[in-house]
């Protein structure tokens, strides 16, 4: 009795909510019921922690672990799950702590593991905050520094190459606010992108409004709308943001409520022009025209400043004439250069001073701290000389106004390019943004389901369970299911699937996929941020947010980057001015136009410019943005550089059977006839019989007999009498006064019906080929044989074929039995098996194959594979579908086609060579700029880097590094997958 009533303790989902017996991860309730959330404000902050245990083997076991936990002061709940051998517990961190809780677990004979990435992961949110005035990866690290030292920050990444931040926060403890104002005081704009909340948003701007009580008028109708979380206001743009829950209203509610305030009705609310996302792209534009513009004006600077001290000095009469001396020795020349490089200096070069001052303040060096002290060096060492020429009547010294002026010129250029590069990289999230339509048809239906009146609509309106009309040739404005026609549409810019998927009643589709042929009326489901496409769209963003660990390298050099080149120049000036001093070098060496001070400032600027962090900083996260991009068109979602540098490696591919390597449900793959009959009329009799059955075997006969039956979308089968159903064996019943028996050989004989040796034959050869066989008989005799079985995906043993030809080894993991396990596997050529396996087991081998050193990447369909998925190197979700939000998985396939595991491995190792070569570029670019710039080639050859060439080298290394991530936009398959012709499931 004990033991029942422990039993029942285990598994009481009324009280402790809403516990999953899947292997996913349950979700519990914030307080048990009947107690009082105010109860815990007395006791301070709630917590609530999940364990791992191991050793549980029933529920009694699973009561002395709830028993131990709850003896322990500071324990609020305590629920113990023994089938996902979890427990979780809720409690007061001021009286107890989960390593108390860890060990009252292993004091009771149990194993015990905290599981952090699920301790108060439904209290974090995730806000993504756009920064600028991020130039190199100093920058970024100072910002990411800022963030990670506020209380209540889990995590954050900062990418220069989206120049935006995502953190991970506790908003009990810090908002999103806070988190903005910490990156302005490290010196940066912050501009909130979104903040996590589990809300749609939308932008409305109101005309009519005359005064500050209208607005506060409007505001507090629609704040007393149901649904309604927020409701912010730019009185200026006449703009109001509006946060809701999407089950409850939606914006149609909203300009409704807008348009009938107040008695004249003068109210008239419409979208705010620039839409969902479009601020970003703005800004993208308007940093693009920006250095483009100062880019034109320093140029207009920049080139009389070359003329004077390159060109005109070598044409007689235009030299005598700029050699003409005002004062002393100051001429008219040296007079023009300065007038013409102050602004250039001063003006247009300000971002450079701005971002040094803001760096240096929060002690940090970057890019603009190299650029300001070089351009400085040779800008004020030029007005020296001019004003010693001012003063003295025999002073003869040479100005670099024109190396100040052409070095920002050329940065400008290059950040100018860099910025226009950058933008490519992220094309792939604007062209999945922008697959949504920009209207839609909404239809207004009767009580009885009749069309009332049509109405055309910006798609941003559209509310959940609105009736939506889709003509032929539009895009489908948003999830839904279908209710009324039939179609075919065309997914591939969604899942990447090429031939266009037929449509009918009750099937669901996707908002931005193309209908082809019919008109269809589907009913909205899942609108704005909870749609399909605007889950691709974050899971694409957050991807590319997500840092690869190399990058952590370059991260780290970074820090000393700026510091050590400072050194450098110093060390560089020093030395040549000092062998020039006391004669370490020929006088010869030294150009006619310059001393030796002269000639050692100008080794020393070359080196301070032409070192580049910028390269460095970009050369992963530009790739990894690329290579995401291109993987999401071709419907393989890569979360993140971690993703791609694991998959990269792999070199073992575990695979699961059942809807991985094979179809997934139970289909009709051979019919043989033992009598003279038409097959249609043999599928009429079998179907009528087995459409009384729910076995799923009976389900897979009728839908084969469909096939039969192709012009009725639900065919009215014959009549079937006298139907019975044998449990273990089959079925019968007499259609159309015939007698039909469908069932094993046990069935057959009990009938007394003879099995001919042909039928006995077919049974053996379908067992051998791991399928079920069924006898038919029809009037007493036996007709025909059926062969049924789960089919093996096509292309799966060419997939396996190529794995092998890449050096990867493929197993498979099951929890089928070892004959039906062996023989999928001989058939597609894989010749490791593990069967019989519990979930758990699948994890324990891929755990085992890690231990052999193996890059192990586990593919299974998300649902009773995650514990594998997550203890692989790489997990890869197969067949997602618009089911996207898969947490356990690395990559998600969003097809069902095996060749996108080979497309996902190739596309990674593709990446990470870009990656690599990236690097190589940046490093090597460094390591042999940095000596030439300081004179190494000069005593040998008389080469030297002039300044403004050093910092064209520098501005041109960015972009080069940008436009080779930029060349994956053009990535193809391997060739052997093109050639691979994916058949169709082979029935006779």
């Amino acid at each position: 009795m004990a033991t029942k009533l422990l039993a029942l303790a285990c598994i009481r989902n009324d009280t402790y909510g809403d516990l999953s017996p899947r292997p996913h991860y349950p979700s519990m309730p914030k307080y048990p019921k009947g107690v009082l959330a105010q109860e815990t404000s007395l006791q301070g902050s709630e917590t609530k922690a999940m364990f791992s245990v191991t050793g549980m083997t029933c529920s009694a076991c699973a009561g002395s672990v709830e028993k131990a936990v709850k003896r322990l002061p500071g324990i609020r709940e305590a629920v113990v799950d023994v089938l996902n051998n979890r427990a979780e517990v809720m409690f007061y961190p001021s009286f107890v702590n989960e390593e108390a809780i860890r060990e009252a677990i292993e004091d009771v004979g149990f194993q015990a593991a905290l599981i952090k990435d699920e301790t108060n992961k439904k209290s974090i949110q995730v806000c993504r905050i756009h920064i600028n005035g991020m130039t190199c990866t100093s920058c970024s690290s100072t910002v990411e520094k800022a963030l990670h030292a506020i209380r209540g920050v889990q995590e954050a990444q900062v990418a220069l190459a989206t120049e935006e931040a995502e953190v991970h926060y506790d908003p009990k403890i810090v908002s999103h606010n806070q988190l903005m104002e910490a990156v302005e005081d490290a010196g940066f704009e912050a501009i909130l992108v979104s903040t996590g909340e589990d809300m749609s948003k939308i932008d409305l701007q109101v005309d009519g409004i005359r005064t500050g009580n209208s607005m506060r008028m409007l505001e507090n109708s629609l704040q007393a709308l149901p649904g309604v979380q927020a409701v912010n206001l730019s009185p200026e743009l006449k703009k109001f943001s509006i946060s809701y829950k999407p089950d409850m209203t939606g914006p149609r509610n909203f300009i409704r409520v807008i348009e009938s305030t107040g008695s004249s009705k003068r109210f008239k609310a419409t979208i705010f022009p620039e839409g969902e996302g479009g601020g970003r792209e703005t800004h993208r534009k308007e940093e693009i025209k920006q250095y483009f513009r100062s880019f034109m004006w320093s140029l207009i600077f920049t080139i009389p400043v070359f003329l004077t001290s390159m060109i005109f000095m070598y044409i007689p009469g235009i030299k005598h004439g700029l050699d003409t001396k005002v004062v002393n020795m100051l001429t008219v020349g040296e007079i023009m250069r300065w007038v013409l490089s102050t602004p250039v200096q001063f003006i247009i070069g300000r971002r450079f001073y701005i971002g040094s001052y803001k760096a240096l303040r929060h002690g940090s060096a970057n890019m603009d701290v190299l650029i300001a002290l070089g351009t400085n060096a040779a800008y004020f060492y030029s007005v020296y000389t001019v004003l010693r020429a001012a003063t003295s009547p025999d002073f003869e010294g040479t100005d670099f106004f024109e190396t100040s002026a052409m070095l920002i010129s050329f940065i400008l250029l290059g950040k100018y390019l860099e910025v226009l590069a950058k933008g490519k990289t992220s094309e792939a999230i604007a062209k999945l943004m922008n697959l949504a339509p920009e209207t839609a048809i909404l239809l207004t239906l009767d009580e009885e389901g009749n069309v009332i009146s049509e109405e055309e609509i910006d798609s941003r309106l559209i509310q959940k369970n609105d009736i939506i009309k889709i003509i032929p040739g539009a895009k489908v404005a948003s999830d839904g299911f279908v209710l009324w026609g039939q179609s075919h549409i065309n997914e591939s810019m969604i899942t990447g699937e090429a031939l266009p998927v037929a449509k009918r009643k009750g099937d669901t589709v996707i908002g931005g996929t193309v209908n082809e042929n019919g008109a269809l009326h589907i009913k909205a489901t899942k609108v704005g941020s909870e749609s399909a496409l605007a889950q691709i769209v974050r899971l694409v963003e957050s991807a590319q947010m997500a840092k690869a660990p190399v990058q952590k390298f370059a991260d780290r050099i970074s820090k000393y980057f700026v510091p050590l080149v400072i050194i450098l120049s110093f060390s560089t000036w020093l030395a040549w001015f000092l062998a020039g001093k006391f004669h370490g070098y020929p006088e010869s060496w030294i150009p006619s136009s310059m001393d030796r001070f002269e000639l050692a400032l100008q080794f020393g600027i070359s080196v301070m410019v032409i070192a580049c962090p910028c390269a460095l900083g970009l050369a992963t996260p530009t790739a990894v943005m690329v290579g995401t991009g291109v993987g999401a068109s071709q419907g393989v979602l890569i979360k993140g550089g971690q993703a791609l540098e694991g998959a990269h490696k792999v070199n073992c591919i575990v695979f699961d059977k059942t809807g991985t390597l094979t179809v997934g449900k139970p289909v009709v793959v051979n019919t043989r006839l033992l009598k003279n009959m038409v097959l249609h009329e043999f599928y009429e009799l079998i179907a009528a019989t087995e459409v009384n059955s729910e076995h799923p075997l009976a389900e897979a006969i009728v839908e084969y007999a469909k096939k039969f039956r192709e012009d009725e979308e639900n065919p009215a089968w014959p009549e079937a009498q006298d139907f019975v159903s044998v449990t273990g064996h089959g079925v019968k019943a007499v259609v159309r006064n015939r007698e039909v028996i469908l069932g094993n050989k046990s069935l057959m004989l009990d009938h007394k019906i003879a099995i001919p040796a042909d039928a006995q034959d077919m049974l053996t050869e379908t067992e051998g080929m791991a399928q079920t066989g069924i006898l038919v008989s029809i009037d007493g005799e036996v007709t025909g044989v059926l062969a049924i079985s789960d089919p093996v995906k096509p292309g799966a043993q060419e997939v396996i074929s190529i794995l092998k030809s890449m050096n990867v080894r493929s197993i498979m993991v099951t929890g089928d039995n070892w004959g039906t396990a062996s023989s999928i596997a001989r058939q597609i050529g894989i010749e490791t098996v593990v069967a019989e396996a519990k979930p758990e087991q699948k994890a324990e081998k891929v755990k085992d194959l890690q231990a052999a050193g193996y890059a192990v990447a586990m593919v299974g369909d998300g649902i009773n594979d995650s514990p594998a998925l997550v203890a692989a190197d790489v997990g890869m979700a197969i067949g997602a579908g618009t089911d996207i939000a898969i947490e356990a998985a690395d990559i998600v396939l969003m097809k069902s086609n095996l060749e996108d595991v080979i497309t996902a491995i190739h596309l990674s190792r593709k990446t990470f060579s870009r990656i690599r070569l990236n690097y190589i570029w940046a490093f090597g670019y460094n390591i042999l700029g940095i000596p030439i710039a300081a004179g190494a080639l000069f005593p040998s050859t008389g080469f030297r880097l002039p300044p403004w060439i050093a910092g064209a080298a520098m501005a041109a290394s960015s972009v080069s590094v940008v436009c080779c991530s930029l060349l994956l936009k053009y990535y193809k398959r391997p060739k052997k997958l093109e050639n691979l012709e994916i058949r169709g499931i082979k029935i006779e």
